[in-house]
C-alpha cells in the first residue's frame, strides 16, 4: 500500500477539526471536556467504530474507547490522545481557530487536538480505500493528560496491555521526530502555614506563609542539575491584603532522564522543612509519570515508521524528550510505543499555539502506512 495514493484533503480536516478546537475543554473542567468527548465519539461512531464511554472519576471527565471491526481477535494497535488542555474557557477569544500564512492557530490544536483528529483521518482514509488492516485498532481518548493523567492510568495501562503496539500523535518535535523514550517526571503539592495578624495595626505578630513559601520555592529551584529540574508553576495564597496571610499552597515539577535521579529529587522535595520555628511547611508527592526507556522493541517500531516516512520524502529521527506524555506508561510496561506522531507546529500551552497547515496530511499518511502495515 502507497500511503502517498491516498487522498487526504487538508481543506476537510480543518473543517473537521474546528469544532473539536472550538469546544474549549481545559482539563478542570469535566463538563467542557465531556463536551468535547461528545465530539470525538460522534465522529468515531459515524466511521464505524463501537464506542464505548468510560466514565471519569477524581473530578475529571470520562474517556472514549473506540474499536473498529475486524476478522482478527489478536492483540493490535492502540491509537492514545487526550482530549484536555490547558487553555480556560474564554482563550478562544484571544486564540480563535483561524487560518493565516500556512498555520492553524487554536487552543489546544498542537497539544494534542489536531493530532488526535489527523489520526482519525488516517482511519477514514484507509476506510475509504478499502484498505484493511493487518491487527485491530482501538481508539483511546483521556481526559486529563495535562496533569499526569491521575485518574486514567488505570485505564491506560489496563488497555495497553492488550495490544501489541501503541501510537500517539502528541506534536512532531522541532526536526519532525519522533519520541521514543520520556523522562521520568514528578509533581508535589506544598503547603506552608504562618500565623494571622492585621497587615496594618499588629504586621510584627504575624507570620506569612506566603513569605515561607517564597523562601521555598526559591531554594527548590535552585536545586536544578543537568540530571535533574525543578521548578514551582502554581502558586496559591492570601484574600485581604490588610491580614498576614496563614496559608499558601503551591505545586511543583521535577524531570530527570533516569529514574534514579528523579527518586534523588524526590527524596530532596521530600526532606524540606521549615525555614523557622514559627511556620510550618509540608510536601507530598502527588503524580509521578515512571521513565521510559528506550528498548529493542520500540526501535523496531521507530524503524519501521522511518521507512514509510522515507518514501513519502521525509524524516523522522528518533529522540527521549522531557514534557512526558502517556507514553510514559506504555513505554514503561515493554509495550513497542511510538510517541511524537502528531502535527508539526509551535507554541503549545500558549496563546500563540499554532500547527503546520502542510503536515496535516503529510503526517496523516504517516500513520495510514504504519496503520495498514504493521503486524
Amino acid at each position: 500500500m502507497d500511503p502517498n495514493a491516498l487522498p487526504f484533503d487538508t481543506d476537510a480536516m480543518l473543517a473537521g477539526l474546528r469544532p473539536w478546537i472550538e469546544c474549549e475543554s481545559p482539563t478542570y473542567d469535566a463538563a467542557a471536556v465531556n463536551r468535547c468527548m461528545d465530539l470525538a465519539g460522534r465522529d468515531l461512531a459515524i466511521m464505524g467504530a463501537q464506542t464505548s464511554r468510560i466514565a471519569g472519576r477524581l473530578g475529571f471527565g470520562d474517556c472514549v474507547r473506540a474499536t473498529f471491526p475486524h476478522e482478527s481477535s489478536a492483540p493490535g494497535i492502540l491509537v492514545m490522545g487526550h482530549l484536555d488542555t490547558v487553555h480556560p474557557i474564554g482563550t478562544l477569544a484571544r486564540l480563535p481557530f483561524k487560518v493565516e500564512g500556512g498555520r492553524c492557530y487554536g487552543p489546544g490544536i498542537l497539544d494534542m487536538k489536531g493530532g488526535n483528529y489527523m489520526a482519525l483521518e488516517a482511519i477514514r482514509q484507509l476506510q475509504r480505500a478499502g484498505i484493511a488492516t493487518r491487527l485491530p485498532v482501538t481508539v483511546l481518548l483521556t481526559s486529563d493528560e495535562e496533569v499526569g493523567s491521575p485518574s486514567t492510568r488505570d485505564v491506560i495501562e489496563a488497555e495497553a496491555a492488550r495490544h501489541k503496539y501503541v501510537l500517539i500523535p502528541e506534536p512532531a518535535r522541532a526536526d519532525g521526530g519522533v519520541v521514543t523514550g520520556r523522562y521520568a517526571i514528578a509533581r508535589f503539592r506544598m503547603e506552608s502555614t504562618g500565623k494571622p495578624s492585621h497587615a496594618g495595626a499588629r504586621l510584627a505578630d504575624g507570620r506569612s506563609a506566603i513569605r515561607e513559601m517564597a523562601r521555598q520555592i526559591i531554594a527548590i529551584e535552585d536545586m536544578t542539575t543537568e540530571d535533574c529540574t525543578f521548578s514551582v508553576g502554581v502558586m496559591h495564597g492570601g484574600q485581604w491584603v490588610n491580614c498576614v496571610t496563614t496559608t499558601c499552597t503551591a505545586e511543583a515539577l521535577s524531570m530527570a532522564k533516569r529514574q534514579e535521579d528523579l527518586d534523588r529529587g524526590v527524596a530532596a522535595m521530600l526532606g524540606l522543612r521549615p525555614t523557622g520555628n514559627d511556620v510550618q511547611f509540608k510536601v507530598e508527592r502527588t503524580v509521578t509519570r515512571p521513565v521510559w526507556e528506550t528498548d529493542e522493541r520500540t526501535m523496531a517500531l521507530h524503524r519501521h515508521a522511518q521507512r514509510i516516512a522515507l518514501r513519502l520524502g521525509f524524516d523522522i529521527p528518533a529522540q527521549s524528550s522531557g514534557g512526558g506524555s502517556d507514553g510514559n506508561f506504555t513505554g514503561a510496561m515493554g509495550i513497542a510505543t511510538l510517541d511524537g506522531l502528531g502535527v508539526a507546529g509551535d507554541g503549545f500551552h500558549t496563546l500563540g499555539e499554532y500547527i503546520n497547515v502542510e503536515s496535516l496530511a503529510r503526517r496523516g499518511k504517516l500513520l495510514a502506512g504504519l496503520l495498514a502495515s504493521l503486524d
